[in-house]
């Protein structure tokens, strides 16, 4: 199950791919589609999240930076 880290209402726009940058922001990069070019990652929303070992970061369904403990070692 995920918790929410910070809530910080990123609108997200079709066509855009949004993750958490290595600083700890949320930035978003424009998906290749068909003969486009994709790329250009711009910074949306300043989180500053700092990052925990053992978690996934990701943007939820509201626009907020959540995190899930990841499964390492099942078999």
């Amino acid at each position: 199950m995920a918790e929410k880290v910070v809530k910080c209402g990123v609108k997200k726009e079709k066509g855009y791919l949004y993750y958490l940058d290595k600083n700890g922001n949320v930035a978003r990069s424009k998906m290749a589609r068909g003969g486009e070019k994709g790329g250009g990652a711009e910074v949306v929303n300043s989180a500053n999240v700092k990052r925990e070992q053992g978690y996934l970061y990701f943007i939820d369904k509201d626009g907020d930076v959540s995190r899930a403990k990841m499964a390492r070692g099942r078999k």
